[in-house]
């Protein structure tokens, strides 16, 4: 479960270093362009992604006996 953890803290940490994938204009959302809304847009998806972490964690912590 560790290593699922693990996984879901490098998920954004990638993405968002790959930055020619996301250094353009296009498409546009509701005006926006797409930089914006991509950077925008993670800042929703690392939140989710920390707190599945954070859950993994917990029970990782759990069925070990509470030792680290």
């Amino acid at each position: 479960m560790m290593i699922a953890a693990g996984v879901l803290l490098v998920i954004p940490i990638v993405a968002l270093m790959a930055v020619p994938t996301y250094t353009k204009v296009e498409p546009e959302l509701f005006g926006f362009p797409f930089f914006f809304w991509y950077q925008f847009l993670w800042v929703f998806l690392c939140s989710a992604l920390t707190y599945g972490a954070y859950r993994l964690t917990l029970a990782a912590r759990k069925n070990n006996g509470g030792k680290r």
